[in-house]
């Protein structure tokens, strides 16, 4: 009874009142609900820098377009200081590498501590330190604060909180459901990235008309709200709802009737995957090293497309910051399809590298033609912008979820489960150190070229694609292997049928 007590602790405070519901299918539903809009707050609270920049450090431009207005001085664009400088733009670019710093560096050791803690408290504390550290950025705003180092040091322990979310989440979700549909499951679960990035787009771009402070302090009590939920309602296992996952029902006999799988005495108690440990899973190196090349070109497009389409001539004409805003979230539109197709593909072919190295291959000639075409008219940059989101962030999908979740359930930990966090954390870690790089370089080279950029972002997309080459080759061969037995054994059975 004392195991039945300690399951039944660990429920969600709840989910307590609801000891009847006995359907896998309604936990599985409400995990990815739950686990949906917690990732989709980390994402909206993550956008808001991106689009206030242009209040902090606003750019005067001369000119005029039935898309909107371009003005050459207004009471709005005076700025914040010290951001509103000669060197603003640098100090706002310091902020986010040192926030995507933190964050890449956090997420190491977020993934070892989610998995040797409760993963719904461990979310929860993410959530809300998030909500609480983003507030602080925007209290700047009442409070008349102008010191950079204030805003720098708020927004890296933003990025250490921030940290916190992906592994927690991923590991949640693999923990309910099984390997079979998991690519087309978390393919649409993860639109939450691209819903996220929107939701803060547009939210932020609405609320800069009441003052800056209050796009980070309300969609930080969304976030809060959400947090809080999560903390009520989250089951973080099946086991933890006392449910056998297999036959989908809750198992209330579990402590006097049981079938002994092991011999008396045995018993298999798992420990917590170590780091290194984790490192040589078969897999999790070249996968890890692809999605530090897949977020460098996504987060590259994250944090510069809505400046680069405003400093951008479409139709000789350039758009407003307001425009330009609104007209990015495209670019996610067309990363929400590509995440769905990505998992489904993987999902029919059981093939996740040949997916993700073909996705890769495919957003080089798409680059190539936005940087090219893409200033044409709106509706070609419109249908251009949204074929590269669907290739840049396909890949970027599947190995952030499918992937990391398959890794860290591989065979190769004889049923060890307590790796998903860990093993997620090393991939997304290290996908958060190009997801730095990027942006960073970014910055400098596109003072001197535009195509340079895209040239940048075109390498990096091939070299993801060619780190999968050893496990694209290995599919393959397991491919025609299972061809050839398959037909080998089809025409034994001929042969025998025959006699």
């Amino acid at each position: 009874m004392a195991q039945s007590h300690e399951a039944t602790s660990r429920k969600p405070p709840g989910l307590r009142l609801f000891g009847g519901v006995n359907a896998l299918r309604t936990y599985q539903t409400l995990v990815l609900v739950l686990t949906f809009f917690a990732y989709a707050c980390f994402h909206m609270t993550r956008k808001i820098t991106s689009i206030v920049k242009s209040s902090l450090d606003p750019k005067t431009k001369v000119g005029f377009s039935h898309w909107g207005r371009l003005q050459t001085q207004n009471t709005l664009n005076i700025g914040w200081l010290p951001f509103n400088t000669a060197d603003g733009s640098a100090l706002l670019g310091e902020i986010d590498v040192a926030f995507l710093a933190v964050y890449s560096i956090g997420m190491f050791f977020a993934g070892h501590l989610g998995d040797r803690m409760d993963l719904r408290i461990f979310l929860t504390i993410g959530m809300l330190g998030t909500a609480i550290f983003t507030t602080l950025f925007g209290a700047g705003y009442w409070l008349n604060i102008h010191s950079f180092y204030y805003f720098l040091v708020i927004q890296m322990i933003s990025g250490l909180f921030q940290s916190i979310g992906w592994p927690s989440v991923v590991a949640v979700v693999g923990n309910w459901f099984g390997k079979s549909k998991r690519g087309l499951i978390m393919g649409i679960w993860n639109a939450h990235t691209s819903i996220g990035n929107i939701a803060g787009s547009l939210l932020a771009a609405f609320l800069l008309k009441f003052g800056w402070g209050w796009s980070f302090a309300i969609p930080s009590l969304i976030m809060a709200f959400v947090g809080l939920m999560v903390f009520i309602f989250l089951p973080v296992n099946p086991e933890v709802m006392e449910i056998d996952i297999d036959g989908g029902e809750i198992n209330f006999e579990k402590d006097t009737v049981k079938e002994p799988l092991l011999e008396p005495g045995q018993e298999v108690k798992h420990k917590a995957v170590g780091f290194l440990e984790a490192w040589r899973i078969p897999g999790v190196a070249p996968f890890a090293l692809c999605l530090f090349f897949s977020k460098l070109v996504a987060y590259t497009f994250l944090y510069w497309l809505p400046f680069y389409i405003s400093h951008t001539p479409i139709g000789n004409e350039y758009l407003s910051d307001a425009m330009a805003g609104s007209l990015s979230t495209i670019f996610d539109v067309g990363g929400v399809l590509g995440g769905v197709l990505a998992g489904h593909i993987s999902d029919r072919l059981n093939a996740r590298a040949i997916t993700a190295a073909s996705f890769m291959y495919c957003a080089i000639p798409a680059l190539f033609l936005y940087r090219t075409y893409g200033s044409m008219s709106i509706m070609w940059n419109i249908c251009l912008m949204f074929i590269t989101g669907m290739f840049v962030n396909g890949p970027y999908a599947l190995i952030t979820t499918a992937v990391s979740a398959d890794l860290g359930t591989h065979s190769s930990l004889n049923g060890n489960s307590r790796a998903l966090a860990t093993v997620t954390a090393i991939i997304d870690g290290t996908g958060s150190v190009g997801a730095a790089i990027g942006p960073l370089l970014t910055g400098y080279i596109s003072s001197k070229s535009w195509s340079a950029v895209f040239t940048m972002l075109m390498a990096a997309a091939l070299l993801a694609g060619l780190l999968l080459t050893k496990l694209v080759c290995a599919e393959l061969r397991g491919k025609v292997t299972s061809v050839v037995s398959k037909n080998a054994t089809e025409a034994q059975d001929t042969c025998s049928d025959e006699v």
